[in-house]
């Protein structure tokens, strides 16, 4: 194959590329993104903007370029203009001293913003793409007060990263700066390690990026975050609770796979970008991209009845007429993790004993005695259902979204590896919940919360109790909630048979 000596690639679109460690913005997102403000911006040459986590500099840098052409009539001089723009309305905040390093690289031309490769002279070597050597305050459970990381994994030594990053860490961000500014844009850190499960554990830190800068009051905010907060879940509660109440959001661009944001990187549950502005209220245009393909709607971030984020415009019909038969929800018959108090990694006994239980374990079943069962008890001889708590198969569609359940008799108990379903009067009335379960019809409304591998009691709850006196299957579904042949298509698209 032929080289084409005329191929350029930008750096930042090859950095972006790395690693899903650092989660950096491609150069065409960051434009995407900026396509999102109003054209007038780029003529005004008061008006200042700040990336609050700048890890390449790609917003800055587009936005420099951008202000460089709408300000060519105020200020003639090309020299004069750049100088003028750097120094008076770009300003950055790096996460750590690599990115303030390549930030200003990719701005100013040089590390250094006083050296003399630098296009706009500084008298320092920060310019204005500062790093602030924050630090965590720890509370009496060794927590930080400001991002909620433990004291045992992030009081490092001086000459390490403590990863304390200035935007939610310093009390006095106006000291920073010494200025307002009207544009708040960039792409948070994610996540930090807690130190659980093995190490693969971590705590959600975006929120708390979004939380600080509203505090700052600009006139508009974005940012690129995952698409978790939808529904919620560890530490993400009240956020999404904010979110999905404030008016002022006016656009949200989601991308259910990673992949069509950030080419090459896996973030479970998706991503999205936001526009906030300060003087909006009212119904939030949704963008629903997948494969290139967009399906946009205006609408109300939260549904009538639900406290959380239903993300795709197609499903709203659906939903809106499932709600309206007003049935119980099938989240009342699903257990809380661990229904029997029995950790996943237990293993039952290879032989059965007399007066043993059956355990459903990770791979298989053992044997338990029963008296060192000391919770479920009331559902142990009882009918019941088991389904796995964790189901994962990629992000591409159509996809099964939940493991395949499977009846459990009287006897028959399971770790935490599980959820319990029930009970039920029958082993017949579990065969038929089992069909309803694995329905698409089913399994759709479960896509709806499901954001992740885990697959907890409450991504079930926007699924209707059905009578399970009798078999159920989508035909049937799909004309009782008078679906359209769009609808049903729609779930057929998205849900693949079990």
């Amino acid at each position: 194959m032929e080289l084409n000596k005329n191929y350029n690639p930008d750096i930042l679109t090859c950095i972006s590329n790395l690693s899903s460690d650092e989660v950096f913005t491609p150069p065409e997102i960051a434009k995407l993104i900026l396509d999102n403000l109003p054209k007038e911006i780029w003529e005004d040459e008061n008006i200042k903007f700040l990336d609050p986590v700048s890890k390449t500099g790609v917003f800055l840098r587009e936005i420099t370029s951008r202000l460089i052409n709408g300000l060519e009539r105020k200020i003639p001089n090309l020299e004069k203009r750049i100088n003028h723009i750097l120094k008076n309305q770009v300003y950055g905040l790096s996460i750590t001293e690599l990115t303030s390093l390549i930030s200003r690289r990719t701005l100013y031309c040089s590390k250094y913003a006083n050296s003399e490769f630098s296009i706009s002279k500084f008298n320092d070597v920060e310019g204005n793409i500062k790093l602030i050597n924050s630090s965590h305050k720890w509370n009496s459970k060794n927590v930080c007060e400001f991002c909620n990381v433990g004291k045992e994994l992030y009081n490092r030594n001086k000459k390490l990263e403590n990863y304390a990053y200035s935007f939610i860490h310093e009390q006095n961000l106006g000291s920073i700066f010494d200025m307002r500014f009207d544009v708040i844009i960039g792409n948070p850190p994610y996540q930090m390690s807690d130190g659980g499960g093995g190490g693969g554990s971590a705590i959600p830190i975006y929120h708390k990026f979004i939380e600080t800068a509203k505090k700052l009051s600009p006139k508009f905010l974005i940012m690129i975050i995952p698409s978790r907060w939808y529904s919620g879940g560890k530490g993400l509660d009240k956020f999404r609770e904010e979110m999905l109440n404030d008016k002022r959001i006016s656009k949200i661009f989601d991308f259910p796979n990673s992949s069509d944001c950030f080419p090459g990187v896996e973030i479970k549950g998706g991503v999205c970008y936001f526009l906030w502005e300060k003087d909006y209220s009212g119904e939030c245009q949704i963008t629903n991209i997948n494969n290139n393909k967009k399906d946009l709607l205006k609408r109300p971030l939260l549904e009538k009845n639900l406290n959380f984020f239903i993300r795709y415009n197609k499903s709203i019909s659906i939903i809106r007429k499932v709600l309206n038969f007003n049935e119980n929800k099938f989240d009342k018959l699903v257990s809380p993790r661990r229904p029997y108090g029995i950790s996943a990694d237990f293993r039952g006994k290879k032989t059965q004993s007399k007066n043993d239980l059956r355990i459903y374990q990770n791979k298989g079943f053992g044997f338990i005695e029963q008296k060192k069962v000391n919770q479920g008890n009331k559902n142990i001889f009882k009918h019941k259902i088991f389904i796995s708590k964790a189901y994962g198969a990629g992000e591409s569609f159509p996809h099964q979204i939940i493991n395949v359940p499977f009846y459990g008799k009287p006897g028959d108990i399971c770790t935490e590896t599980y959820l319990e379903i029930g009970p039920f009067k029958n082993k017949q009335e579990c065969e038929n919940t089992i069909s309803y379960i694995k329905t698409k019809f089913f399994r759709f409304l479960v896509l709806m919360i499901k954001n992740t591998q885990n697959t907890s009691r409450s991504v079930y709850r926007l699924v209707p109790v059905q009578n399970f006196e009798n078999k159920l299957d989508d035909k049937n579904l799909y004309k009782k909630y008078n679906l359209t042949e769009n609808e049903i298509k729609f779930i057929n698209d998205m849900i693949r048979p079990m």
